[in-house]
C-alpha cells in the first residue's frame, strides 16, 4: 500500500513526531510506502510532494514545525477542488490518506471521506479545542510556553508596580489561558466562552495594589466585553475557511485599566512563540502514539476515523465527532480559576 500524509492549519509541536511515527511503523511493521504532500491540502490538491521514509523522518522528533510544510488551503473553496485531489492521489498511487490538523484540516477529511476518498485523521492544535479526545498535542507546549512567559512577568510587574496583560491563543476557547492562568497564579484569567466585566475588573486590580501585589492578567485573544461584546480584530479579511485575524485584546485591555484605575498597565502578546520550537515530552509521546495508532487504522482500512486519547488510551472515533463541535471550557471549569481573581 502506498500512504500519503500532510499536515495542515497553523504549525504545531509534535506535528514531526506523528510523521516519524506513522512511517517507522508503516514501514517497519505493514511493508508501506509513503509519499508527503507539501503544503497542507495544497500537496494533493497541486499535487505538490516530497520523498518521505524513514531515511527523512531521522531526528525530526524533537523538531517543532512539519518538514512537510503547511497552509490553510480549503479545497472545497476552490474549483473541481475535490476533482483535482481525487486524480492527483491516482497519480501518484496512492490508497490511503493520512491527515494531520485541527478543525479546519480534519473538516476537509471528514467530507473527503463521505466522498469515497480513504483517509485518517490525527489532531492536532494548540488550542485544545477538537471534541472526542481528552487532550490534542501542541496543547502542553504551548501551555509550557505562556506558563514560563507569567512566571517572568511577576518579577517585573512588581519591581515596577505596574498591571501586565498576557495575551495567549484561543480564538473561542479558552483552554491556553486557563491552564496558563492557573500554574502561573494569574490575577484574572478571561476567556472566550465567559465575557468579562471591565468594572469588575478594574476592582480586581485595585484590590490586588492594596495589597502590595502587582496584577498578572491572562487573557485569550478571542475573549470578549460583556458590554460591548466584540472580537478584537487585527483585519476583518477572513482566510479559506472565514477566519479573521484576531488580535489586540491585550492592549485593549490595558488601555482601559490604566485609563479606569490611573494604574500604568502594559500588554505582553505572546503570539506564534507558543506554537514554536520544541514539543514537551508529553506533546512528543503524546504525537507519536497518535502516529502509531493511525497507521494501524490505515492498515484495517479504517477510513473516516479519527485517533482520539480517552484517559491513558488511544482509541478510534469518528472523524464527524472530533470536528461537529468545539471543545470549550465549562463554567465549572472556570470558576476553579475564579477562586484566585482579584
Amino acid at each position: 500500500m502506498r500512504v500519503g500524509v500532510l499536515t495542515g492549519g497553523g504549525d504545531c509541536p509534535g506535528l514531526n513526531a506523528v510523521i516519524r511515527a506513522v512511517v517507522r511503523k508503516g514501514v517497519r511493521t505493514h511493508g508501506f510506502e509513503f509519499v508527503g504532500f507539501r503544503d497542507g491540502w495544497k500537496g494533493p490538491l497541486e499535487g505538490l510532494t516530497m520523498e518521505l521514509g524513514i531515511e527523512q523522518c531521522r531526528g525530526i522528533l524533537p523538531r517543532g514545525g512539519t518538514i512537510l510544510g503547511s497552509s490553510r488551503t480549503n479545497p472545497f473553496k476552490i474549483e473541481n477542488g475535490v476533482e483535482r485531489i481525487k486524480d492527483n492521489l491516482a497519480e501518484h498511487g496512492v490508497d490511503a490518506l493520512v491527515a494531520i490538523g485541527g478543525e479546519d484540516t480534519l473538516g476537509v477529511a471528514t467530507k473527503l471521506a463521505d466522498l469515497g476518498v480513504h483517509v485518517v485523521g490525527v489532531p492536532k492544535t494548540i488550542d485544545n479545542d477538537l471534541s472526542g479526545t481528552d487532550f490534542t498535542f501542541g496543547f502542553d507546549t504551548a501551555v509550557n510556553i505562556a506558563t514560563e512567559a507569567i512566571d517572568r512577568l511577576h518579577t517585573t510587574a512588581e519591581s515596577h508596580h505596574r498591571v501586565l496583560v498576557v495575551e495567549v491563543m484561543g480564538r473561542h476557547a479558552g483552554w491556553i489561558a486557563l491552564h496558563s492562568g492557573i500554574a502561573g497564579g494569574a490575577s484574572a484569567v478571561l476567556i472566550p466562552e465567559q465575557p468579562f466585566d471591565i468594572e469588575q475588573l478594574c476592582a480586581n486590580v485595585e484590590a490586588r495594589f492594596e495589597t502590595s501585589y502587582a496584577p498578572i492578567i491572562v487573557v485569550s485573544e478571542g475573549a470578549v466585553p460583556a458590554a460591548g461584546g466584540d472580537m478584537t480584530l487585527v483585519s476583518g479579511e477572513k482566510d479559506a475557511f472565514g477566519h479573521v485575524r484576531l488580535g489586540g485584546i491585550g492592549d485593549r485591555i490595558a488601555g482601559e485599566i490604566e485609563q479606569r484605575t490611573g494604574k500604568e498597565a502594559r500588554a505582553v502578546v505572546l503570539g506564534h512563540v507558543q506554537r514554536g520550537g520544541t514539543p514537551t515530552a508529553f506533546d512528543r509521546w503524546l504525537a507519536t502514539r497518535f502516529g502509531l495508532q493511525a497507521i494501524d487504522a490505515v492498515a484495517d482500512g479504517d477510513w473516516g476515523t479519527m485517533m482520539a486519547l480517552r484517559g491513558t488510551k488511544i482509541i478510534r472515533v469518528p472523524l464527524s465527532e472530533g470536528t461537529a463541535e468545539l471543545k470549550l471550557v465549562s463554567p465549572e471549569e472556570y470558576a476553579e480559576a475564579q477562586v484566585f481573581f482579584g
